[in-house]
């Protein structure tokens, strides 16, 4: 297991991350769907994470209404994981409760009401990593920020971090920050797949510009990229993805990519899945790859991925049948800049 900084701070975390959204679920809910794991099973999975060198814990207050924040805190008293041997993230926006409409959102009233109902069900005293899990078109992003450094400054939470944001928002978050001499956005939780590669156009060279950490959730697209599905198959019967379909997916454009990374998988003896997961931990931007599992196979197979060295032309063949459409200005800037880039590539060669 590799670890990585995150963002522009000194935190490293662990280039996967264990997700818990599988924890809790009930039959009938949405989080049903996703995974309906309890204490015990929760702990097998947390713990074989833990053995695996996976320092980084990703929940939000919302998944299964609060019980997996409940969950993943109890796992942690059952295993004797030590509080500084372990990087807890969770999310706030939505509801848990069917309270006032002020339940819900990125205001500083719902945000500080919900950062000590988290920390009450995670049975900590700060939380690493605080997100605001969407954008909020209501609540200023100036109200958005400043509570949240309040939080920063009170110790309650370490660093900060949104889910699902564009880039220009992001942008506006971290120019108020610098004018107001607030906490700065030090990642970003986002979709992210080979066959799901929109974040490129806009989101990844803000990243780069601004030294800001990407999480991916869903990183096999709710499992269509695990290997069950094709062209040629859908999948078993109560899978999440037949019962679930989310994230959405251009399918031909998908059944496309695993194609080829069938053909790698199968020359190596290894699942599709981990071609998926290695190809996003072989870029560059990725700080950690978000991970869940509703069984521990299933984790030790998305584990082995940290291990598979993709060579060039596997990278080469992945990328050309992901590649995003050429759209505007994207191709204007290669067309204008190209010249440019290329002379200062090869002063930078020269110099080497």
């Amino acid at each position: 297991m590799h670890y990585r900084k995150l963002g522009h701070t000194g935190l490293l975390v662990s280039e996967l991350c264990l997700g818990t959204m599988t924890f809790g679920g009930e039959e009938g809910q949405i989080w049903g769907h996703v995974g309906k794991l309890q204490q015990q099973e929760a702990n097998s999975i947390v713990g074989r994470a833990f053995d695996a060198g996976i320092n980084f814990l990703d929940t939000a207050n919302v998944y299964a209404n609060g019980q997996s924040e409940i969950i993943t805190g109890q796992a942690l008293k059952d295993l004797g994981i030590a509080r500084e041997d372990v990087v807890i993230a969770t999310k706030v926006f939505g509801t848990t409760s069917t309270g006032t409409r002020n339940s819900r959102g990125a205001s500083r009233y719902h945000i500080m009401d919900a950062v000590k109902a988290s920390l009450k069900r995670l049975q900590t005293d700060h939380i690493d990593l605080y997100q605001i899990h969407g954008f909020d078109p209501v609540t200023p992003i100036e109200e958005t920020m400043r509570a949240l450094d309040t939080l920063v400054q009170q110790g309650h939470v370490r660093y900060i971090g949104i889910s699902n944001w564009a880039a220009w928002q992001i942008m506006k978050a971290q120019g108020i920050a610098d004018r107001l001499g607030l906490t700065r956005l030090a990642s970003l939780q986002a979709y992210y797949t080979i066959a799901g590669r929109d974040l490129e156009r806009e989101l990844v060279p803000m990243m780069r510009s601004e030294d800001v950490g990407l999480l991916v959730w869903s990183p096999l697209a709710g499992g269509l990229l695990s290997g069950k599905y094709g062209r040629d198959r859908q999948g078993e019967a109560g899978s999440r993805r037949t019962t679930f379909d989310f994230p959405p997916v251009n399918v031909d454009r998908a059944y496309d990519c695993i194609d080829i990374m069938r053909g790698i998988a199968d020359a190596r003896g290894v699942s599709v899945a981990q071609i998926a997961l290695s190809w996003l931990l072989h870029q560059e931007v990725v700080t950690s790859v978000i991970i869940g599992a509703k069984r521990v196979e299933q984790l030790d197979d998305n584990i082995a991925a940290t291990g598979i060295a993709l060579s060039t032309a596997e990278l080469e063949a992945l990328d050309k049948v992901s590649a995003l459409p050429a759209e505007y200005p994207g191709w204007m800037f290669q067309f204008q800049g190209g010249e440019r880039r290329e002379q200062y590539e090869e002063a930078i060669g020269k110099r080497r």
